[in-house]
């Protein structure tokens, strides 16, 4: 079992220091576990940390899953035969630039929710989930003879709030439930966060990319003895839509100093959790969001992080120069090998041309519900996806503004199924102007959920419309209201046509020789979703940065394929180019 003894941590009794990096399963398929596994040994690790994604894991209350990619033990176990020791962080809240940080959806249904609190309807659905959790983990745990050494309670506590108690629920609940390992918690070293984001018998441990001597200077002010842990040395940072792609860590432009931090915390003797040593894929509709400013900023499907694993899992360019750092300070170290990179696949161009209309398929994809005033996609029990608003406008008016109040990410504008325009969260003042003809018109506003909020004081960030749609100074009432979380595409009739409109899915069958790796390429395309053999690889976007998306071999047969794409807008040029590189930026 792994315990502290004055300053260093002990492994049953002998000085152990902890050299891990994050994976997490939920973000790499599971026929790629093994292998980054072993990357993760060649490095020079000998612990590998991941998150628990709650939302997953309970999609809908009381429904549990814990099979394919969210197969939690099957990963502990992959590791432990490994060799590698497992640190755990159940959350239930973990950020990660991860849908709502982790948390199931679902909650939001419930207009009073209050999370990260002692709130009783939160701790009640906490506690459901633990119940589930835990007893997968507890075989697992060293006392057990298994490989998980530490749990983390909550994630970065301080930098959200102070409820003590809220936080003694959770440790407490992890122990009665058998977690009888070292419980910890990270946070920013700031006074306030060290001050309200732990309790005084948990291992109090740091998160930062840069500046470790201040930051270790100030945990040892709040812990004046036990070993030393950087929980999340960032080694890279995530992208947002629209913005450039990040090349270092922490968002700052050099990897220079990222080598020199890491320098640091090792010539201080603590030990060291790569965040991330590989990042993976936000698959599906899985990405978080931020709020910047009031501005929100949704991120990319991407997690590739720049991190020593890139998304292919292959070797980027901190492998090596972190690895070598890890051998200055770290005795007994097999020699740094380089993996190779894996094989990767080019096919030649494609072409789409079966294609469905998203409007005239509406009733393959679901069922309208009548509601007097648009409501959040949780009050349809929706998590994720896509929400349709309809309501009919009476006319005449002339250049009318059309506003929505509390726009939950992005809608598309549709007046008698002609597009208006499109408004999004990032510009909340923004209106769209319309004519009315005397026989008035059919309003449709289709609003995708782009990712919510993971991280700050925003959490609670419910999708579609919040507060109303209004035509001038007059709130529009009478709707008609379509839940599309694309979970089932199987009901979709397409036809041999190019669509003369848009949303449209389109639809082609692609050869595989010989499955590999590969990276999806749509330059013509502008944005929407895009699903291979009907696994959700995430969106595409042509404001970028990233322009390929990741598909792992895995999800390939040798010989016939599928490719659906929802294109939401346009399409200049209907090419498809699976590539074998990336292109994030």
């Amino acid at each position: 079992m792994l315990t502290t003894s004055g300053n260093q941590f002990l492994l049953d009794g002998a000085p152990f220091r902890i050299l891990s990096g994050a994976i997490h399963y939920f973000r790499v398929l599971p026929g790629s576990w093994r292998d980054r596994l072993e990357k993760a040994l060649a490095f020079g690790l000998n612990t590998v940390e991941t998150y628990v994604a709650w939302n997953l894991h309970e999609p809908r209350p009381g429904e549990f899953r814990f099979d394919g990619m969210l197969d939690l033990a099957r990963f502990i176990d992959t590791a432990g035969e490994l060799g590698l020791k497992v640190i755990v962080r159940p959350g239930p809240y973990i950020c990660s630039e991860w849908d709502f940080g982790g948390l199931p959806a679902w909650l939001l249904k419930d207009p009073a929710m209050q999370v990260r609190c002692s709130h009783p309807p939160y701790l009640a659905a906490v506690d459901r989930f633990f119940d589930a959790l835990l007893p997968r983990l507890a075989p697992r745990l060293a006392s057990h003879g298994g490989p998980v050494i530490a749990m983390q309670v909550e994630n970065e506590y301080g930098s959200y709030g102070n409820d003590k108690a809220y936080l003694q629920f959770l440790a407490d609940g992890l122990r009665r439930r058998g977690a009888d390992c070292l419980l910890f918690t990270s946070d920013g070293p700031r006074d306030g966060t060290l001050q309200s984001g732990t309790l005084p018998d948990l291992l109090k441990t740091v998160n930062f990319a840069y500046g470790a001597v201040s930051a270790l200077t100030r945990l040892r002010q709040y812990q004046p003895e036990g070993p030393q842990m950087v929980t999340e040395f960032w080694s890279g940072w995530f992208d947002h839509w629209g913005e450039e792609h990040h090349l270092s860590a922490g968002g700052l432009p050099t990897s220079r100093l990222s080598q020199f931090t890491l320098d640091q915390i090792l010539a201080s003797g603590a030990s060291v959790n790569f965040y991330m040593f590989h990042g993976g894929t936000n698959f599906g509709f899985m990405n978080g969001a931020n709020t910047d400013h009031e501005r929100y900023q949704a991120d990319v499907t991407s997690y590739d992080y720049d991190a020593p694993l890139d998304e292919a899992g292959d070797p980027g360019r901190k492998f090596a120069s972190y690895g070598r750092i890890l051998r200055r300070y770290v005795p007994g170290l097999p020699a740094l090998i380089l993996p190779p990179a894996g094989k990767k696949m080019k096919l030649a161009p494609l072409h789409a041309t079966a294609s469905a209309s998203l409007f005239d398929s509406l009733s393959a994809l679901g069922k309208f519900q009548p509601r007097p005033a648009p409501e959040p996609m949780e009050a349809f029990d929706q998590s994720y996806g896509f929400i349709l608003y309809r309501t009919h406008v009476p006319g005449a008016r002339n250049r009318a503004r059309l506003r929505i109040h509390g726009l939950h990410d992005r809608a598309q504008v549709f007046q008698d199924g002609k597009p208006a325009g499109v408004l999004e969260r990032e510009f909340p003042l923004r209106t769209l102007r319309l004519s009315i003809p005397p026989a008035g018109a059919r309003l449709d506003l289709l609003v995708e959920n782009m990712g919510r909020v993971n991280y700050g004081p925003q959490l609670i960030d419910r999708k579609g419309i919040l507060n109303g749609v209004s035509l001038d100074d007059q709130f529009l009432y009478d709707w008609e209201i379509l839940p599309l979380p694309l979970e089932d595409l199987s009901q979709l009739e397409f036809k041999d046509r190019i669509p003369t409109r848009y949303p449209a899915f389109f639809r082609t069958a692609f050869e595989v020789p010989e499955p590999a790796d590969t990276f999806l390429r749509l330059p013509g395309w502008t944005k929407g979703v895009a699903w291979v053999n009907g696994f959700n690889l995430g969106r595409y976007w042509k404001r970028g940065p990233q322009r390929t998306l990741y598909v792992p071999g895995t999800l390939l047969r040798p010989g016939a394929n599928e490719l659906v794409l929802l294109e939401l807008q346009n399409v200049s040029d209907t090419h498809i180019f699976f590539q074998d590189r990336p292109d994030l930026t």
